[in-house]
């Protein structure tokens, strides 16, 4: 607990994240990312994956039309594999991507950083990394 922040502010902040977290989105047409860490290169890992969005704002797999399960789908490989020491390399590698446009929502960057830098801490002090 922060030492300067009572149970009940920090209890607030945390419904607070939550409800953030459970709001409708629109998905970003450059495709969604996968973090994933490689603990023993040490490294923070970004997979690349295109999508299609439907009528209905779903993502959808560009070649079938099909919408794209979150869990339990069929794998797919990814467009793009990066790979980072640190939140920043890694961001900077999505942000900066010529080869394709990775990210095209500003809200999907800020989502991205904010959760490279989970994935850092989870990468430097050992704990499970899950990405929101």
């Amino acid at each position: 607990m922060h030492p300067s922040l009572s149970p009940e502010i920090l209890q607030r902040r945390r419904q607070l994240d939550e409800a953030l977290s459970s709001r409708a989105i629109a998905l970003d047409q450059g495709g969604y990312v996968l973090i994933k860490l490689d603990r023993e290169a040490g490294l923070l890992l970004a997979e690349h994956y295109s999508n299609g969005i439907d009528a209905r704002g779903l993502a959808t797999d560009p070649d079938t039309g099909e919408v794209l399960a979150c869990r339990g789908g069929v794998p797919r490989q990814p467009l793009q594999i990066y790979r980072g020491r640190t939140a920043k390399e890694l961001g900077i590698a999505l942000s900066e991507a010529e080869d394709a446009p990775v990210l095209t929502r500003l809200d999907h960057a800020l989502y991205l950083g904010r959760e490279l830098q989970k994935a850092e801490t989870c990468l430097f002090d050992g704990s499970e990394y899950i990405q929101d």
